[in-house]
C-alpha cells in the first residue's frame, strides 16, 4: 500500500504542475496577441525607414550623418543581447546567448568584446564569465518607443565617441507563435545598400539634403533598435506558450500512465488479498 500512496502523490503532483503550465499558456496566448499587433504594426514602417537610410548613405557625396556611419578599424566591440525577464520559454534565451558566445569566440575572436543586456536573462548569464557593461532589463515594465530611444542614444553616443568600433545587436525575430529566428543584425556603424536599384534613386530633398539625413538617421537608429526589442517581446511570448503547450501536453501523458500504473499495482494488491484470504479459508477447512 505503500506504493499506492507514492503513486497517487506523484499523480496530485503532476496535476498540480498542469495547471500551472496550463494557466501559464492562456497567459502567454493573451499577452502574445497584445504584442504581435504591436510589432506587426510597426514592421513595415521601421523596415521602410531603414531601407531609406541605408539607399540615403549609399547615394551620399558629403559628411552629414558620418559620425554613425563612419568605418573605422574594429578593435573594440559591443554586443546588445535582447532576452527576457523571465524563464520557461523553452530555448529562447539560451539561442541568444549561445549565438553571443559564438561571435565572441569566432566572429570577433581577435577582437575586445563587450556586452549590453536588454533583459534579466541574458544579464544573469553573460555576467558570470564576461564584461557586461550595463543591464536595461528595466525597459520591459514600460515597453514605450521613448524608454528604448535611451538605450539608442547611449549606444549612439558610445559610437560616435569612439568607445566602441563596431556595435551588433543579437535577438529573436518573431515569425509566428511557433517560429522565433535569431538574428544577428549590425546597429552601427550604418550599413549603406550597395544594390545598383538603390543608388540609382532620385530622391527629391526639401528641406536640404543635410538636415534630412541629420535627422532622420538618430530616429532611424532608435526605431531599430525598438523593432528589435518588440521582436523579442512577442518572441518571448510565443515562445512561452509553445513550452507551455508542450509541458502541459508531457504532464497529461504522464499522468495517464502514473494512472495505469496506480490501477495496475491496485489490481495486484486486490488480488493479493483475495489470494490471502481464500487460502485462509482452505487451511481452516482443512
Amino acid at each position: 500500500m505503500a506504493n499506492l500512496k507514492e503513486i497517487r502523490n506523484r499523480i496530485a503532483s503532476v496535476s498540480s504542475t498542469m495547471q500551472i503550465t496550463s494557466a501559464m499558456k492562456m497567459v502567454s496566448a493573451a499577452k502574445l496577441k497584445k504584442a504581435q499587433d504591436a510589432i506587426t504594426a510597426m514592421r513595415p514602417y521601421a523596415n521602410k525607414l531603414t531601407e531609406l537610410i541605408q539607399n540615403l548613405s549609399g547615394s551620399m557625396d558629403m559628411d552629414a550623418g558620418s559620425a554613425y556611419a563612419d568605418e573605422r578599424p574594429v578593435q573594440k566591440v559591443l554586443v546588445v543581447t535582447i532576452t527576457s525577464n523571465r524563464g520557461l520559454c523553452g530555448a529562447f534565451n539560451s539561442n541568444v546567448i549561445k549565438q553571443c558566445i559564438s561571435l565572441q569566440e569566432d566572429t570577433y575572436k581577435d577582437k575586445e568584446v563587450h556586452f549590453m543586456a536588454i533583459g534579466k536573462k541574458g544579464n544573469d548569464l553573460l555576467r558570470k564569465k564576461n564584461t557586461v557593461i550595463a543591464n536595461h532589463s528595466t525597459v520591459y515594465d514600460d515597453l514605450s518607443f521613448d524608454n528604448v530611444a535611451e538605450i539608442a542614444k547611449e549606444l549612439m553616443t558610445y559610437f560616435s565617441e569612439g568607445t566602441y568600433d563596431h556595435i551588433v545587436m543579437v535577438y529573436n525575430k518573431f515569425k509566428n507563435a511557433a517560429t522565433q529566428i535569431l538574428m544577428t543584425e549590425q546597429f552601427l556603424p550604418i550599413v549603406a545598400s550597395k544594390s545598383e536599384s538603390s543608388s540609382a534613386t532620385d530622391y527629391i530633398f526639401e528641406p536640404e539634403q543635410e538636415r534630412i539625413v541629420m535627422e532622420l538617421i538618430p530616429k532611424s537608429l532608435k526605431t531599430q533598435i525598438y523593432k528589435a526589442v518588440r521582436d523579442s517581446f512577442a518572441s518571448e511570448h510565443g515562445a512561452r506558450m509553445t513550452a507551455m503547450h508542450k509541458a502541459t501536453d508531457n504532464a497529461s501523458e504522464l499522468r495517464d500512465q502514473l494512472k495505469l500504473t496506480y490501477n495496475k499495482a491496485r489490481q495486484a494488491a486486490i488480488t493479493n488479498e483475495i489470494l490471502e484470504i481464500v487460502g485462509g479459508a482452505e487451511a481452516l477447512n482443512n
